[in-house]
């Protein structure tokens, strides 16, 4: 009975046990990200009247850097905040990429 009720309890606290393991350097990659997007949205304002090839050019390394801030978001958070956030960088990668495809010839 012991043995039963000890095993229901670690099957129980299980995803909470996985939910706090989070890695080491989380707060570090949160906090970039948040000053990643801040240089992104700087970076796509100063593009807004450049030439294609430019403008091009940082719309790819856009849909990389979104690329990485989802992978944070999917290891370092979780709950609504890691599907709000996931859901958001999907939401944006499909955008850009449609952008790319019709504004830069897929290239």
């Amino acid at each position: 009975m012991r043995l039963a009720l000890s095993l229901g309890m670690l099957l129980l606290a299980g995803p909470v046990l996985a939910q706090q393991q989070l890695p080491a350097t989380c707060s570090r990659d949160l906090f970039q990200n948040e000053a990643g997007f801040r240089v992104q949205q700087t970076r796509l304002a100063g593009v807004a009247n450049a030439d294609q090839a430019t403008q091009c050019r940082t719309f790819r390394e856009h849909v990389a850097y979104l690329q990485k801030a989802r992978s944070v978001f999917a290891t370092c958070q979780d709950g609504a905040e890691r599907a709000r956030n996931v859901a958001e960088m999907d939401s944006q990668l499909v955008n850009y990429r449609a952008l790319i495809a019709n504004r830069c010839g897929g290239r």
